[in-house]
Order: C-alpha cells, then structure tokens, then sequence
C-alpha cells in the first residue's frame, strides 16, 4: 500500500483541475474533478481565505482522503478588518482589529495556537498583527500586548 501525499495552497471553494492538483494527480490514475469537488466542498467556509490542502492517495486502490488545514492567521485577521493585504511600509497602519475579533480568530484557530489560555491565544495573535502593521483597539500591537499582559486590556 503505498500512498502519494500532494500539498497545495488553495483559495476556499475555488480548487480547480490546474496547478497544484491537477497536474500532480493526473498520473496517479484518479478522478480529478470528483476530488477537486470534495476539496471545494469542504473549503467553502473559507472563501476568500488561502487554505492549506493536502491530499492522500493511495496509489494501489485508488483511494483518497483531503485533508484542510487551517488557514494563517494573518489570513483571518485580514478578512475581520475587511482588507486584502498588511502594510506595505513599516510606517503605514494596514487597519485597526478589535480584541473581540482577536478572540473570535483565537477560536477558530484553538488547535493550532500554542497559548493554553484565551488571553494566550490573543497575545500571539497580536503578535501577528504587529508583524502586519495592524493596530489594536486604536493603538500600535506592542503597547497593546503590554496591556494584555498586565491586565489592562480584558480578554
């Protein structure tokens, strides 16, 4: 029984029969549009968001599982401010995220994120919105992360 692992980044709901499946699992002898169908029915709640996608073949009976991973982080924050990209500059501030929106992106990240706690989870969060240029609750992501951490902001 040997298997074939194939890997791709996809946007939800919009797999298609090109790169990076279709080429790759034409050889393997199996039906790719059935298999791009279930990639797309289960990454349509992540439309607008790249998701990591990893399908299993085993290349003997023709069987297959596809496995979605979750999307970034920054992906999800970006999609709760409502904008396509970070800043382009270290000066410019690509969009303001609320703490509320923080902990609802935790959530759905819950088994990714290393924090054991919630407030944990939204720190290093945070810490990706920092990296991104995007302000929290109005101001920069490190004097925000301090306030977290001292209890200043409630989580």
């Amino acid at each position: 029984m040997a298997e074939t692992t194939i890997k791709g980044l996809i946007e939800g709901g919009k797999a298609t029969g090109g790169p990076p499946f279709g080429p790759a699992l034409g050889p393997l002898g199996v039906n790719v549009s059935k298999i791009i169908e279930d990639i797309n029915k289960q990454t349509a709640a992540y439309a607008g968001i790249k998701v990591p996608v990893k399908i299993i073949v085993d290349t003997g009976t023709k069987a297959y599982r596809v496995e979605v991973g979750s999307p970034p982080s920054s992906a999800l924050i970006l999609k709760e401010i409502g904008i396509q990209k970070g800043a382009k500059t270290k000066d410019e501030v690509a969009g303001n995220v609320t703490i509320e929106q923080l902990k609802k992106v935790a959530q759905s990240k819950e088994g990714s994120l290393y924090g054991r706690s919630l407030k944990e989870r939204v720190k290093q969060l945070a810490g990706t919105c920092k990296s991104m240029n995007v302000t929290i609750e109005g101001m920069p992501a490190r004097e925000a992360i301090a306030k977290i951490a001292k209890g200043e902001l409630k989580v």
